[in-house]
C-alpha cells in the first residue's frame, strides 16, 4: 500500500509540473542587442576572403507560433567594403579598385527550431535554428581620392546615363535580399536568452560594390580630364599603364553581389499564462 500511494504521489507531482510548463507559452522575444561583423563578396571579393570585416548592428522583434516557429521582423545596420590590394589575383591588384558602403536593412524571416526552446525551464534551455526570409535594403558606394570622399553612384563609373551607353541606366541605391542561415539559442536566465547567428544575404543587385561590366573607357571620360569619375573608373594609373580600355572587362555580371551577418544578440522572452483545460 505505501509503495502505491508513493507511486500515485509521484504521479500526480510529475502531472502537476507538466501541467505548469504547458500552461506557459512563449509568445515571442525583443533582441535588443543585435552586434557583430559584416561581410562583402562580390566583383572585388570574388575569392570570399574574410579578412576585411566590418561592423554590424541590429534590432528585431520575434512571435512565436507554438515552440518550433516563429516570424521575425529586423532591422540593420552595416558596413562592407574591400580592397583589390587583398586579393591574389594579379589582373584584380592591377585594377586597384576599393569601395565601402553603409547598409540599412528591414528583413521578415521565418525562424523555425529543432528542438522544444522553453525560457525559464532547464529542460528545454536551447535549441539550433535555422532561418530564411526577405528584406529591402539602401546602399550607397562611396571610396576616396586624394583624402576626400565620392559617391560612386553618381559618378556613373561605367558609363551609366551616357550618350555613349543608353542601354546602362544608372542603378538604384535600393534592393532585395533574402537572407539564409543557421543560428543556435540559449536561455540564460529567466526570459534571458543569448543567440549567435550566421546569415547570408543573397541581393537582387551587382553594383553594391559600383562593379558590373566593363570599362566605359575614353567614349565617357575623356584621356587626361583629370576629374574624379575619370580617376575612379580606372585606378590601375597607380600600379602602372591603365589597362581600362574601352569594353575590356571591368567586373562580372553574371552574379549578383551579397553579403553576410555574423551576430551575437541578447534578447527578452515574453510569455503568457494559460489556464488549463479543465477536461
Amino acid at each position: 500500500m505505501m509503495k502505491a500511494r508513493l507511486l500515485f504521489l509521484f504521479l500526480m507531482a510529475t502531472n502537476l509540473v507538466s501541467a505548469q510548463i504547458e500552461s506557459y507559452v512563449q509568445e515571442g522575444e525583443i533582441g535588443f542587442v543585435n552586434v557583430g561583423s559584416a561581410f562583402y563578396f562580390g566583383d572585388i571579393n570574388n575569392q570570399s576572403s574574410i579578412n576585411y570585416p566590418k561592423p554590424a548592428l541590429g534590432i528585431f522583434v520575434r512571435k512565436q507560433f507554438g515552440n518550433y516557429v516563429a516570424l521575425r521582423l529586423g532591422g540593420n545596420y552595416a558596413v562592407v567594403g574591400y580592397a583589390d590590394q587583398f586579393s591574389k589575383v594579379e589582373f584584380q591588384r592591377r585594377r586597384n579598385l576599393n569601395f565601402e558602403s553603409k547598409i540599412l536593412e528591414a528583413t521578415v524571416q521565418g525562424d523555425f527550431n529543432f528542438f522544444r526552446f522553453v525560457p525559464g525551464d532547464r529542460s528545454y534551455p536551447f535549441t539550433p535554428y535555422a532561418t530564411f526570409g526577405v528584406g529591402i535594403f539602401k546602399f550607397d558606394p562611396y571610396t576616396y581620392l586624394s583624402g576626400r570622399k565620392y559617391f560612386l553612384r553618381t559618378l556613373g563609373t561605367e558609363g551609366q546615363g551616357s550618350v555613349a551607353y543608353p542601354e546602362r541606366k544608372p542603378y538604384k541605391n535600393f534592393a532585395f535580399c533574402f537572407p539564409f542561415g543557421m543560428g543556435i539559442k540559449y536561455n540564460v536566465f529567466r526570459n534571458i536568452n543569448l543567440a549567435f547567428e550566421v546569415v547570408y544575404r543573397y541581393t537582387s543587385t551587382d553594383y553594391l560594390d559600383d562593379v558590373s561590366t566593363t570599362y566605359a573607357g575614353d567614349a565617357v571620360f575623356p584621356a587626361g580630364s583629370g576629374g574624379p569619375a575619370y580617376l575612379l573608373q580606372d585606378r590601375s594609373y597607380s600600379t602602372g599603364t591603365r589597362i581600362g580600355k574601352t569594353g575590356k572587362q571591368r567586373g562580372f555580371s553574371e552574379q549578383n553581389d551579397h553579403y553576410v551577418f555574423a551576430q551575437l544578440s541578447l534578447s527578452i522572452s515574453f510569455s503568457s499564462y494559460k489556464c488549463a483545460d479543465p477536461k
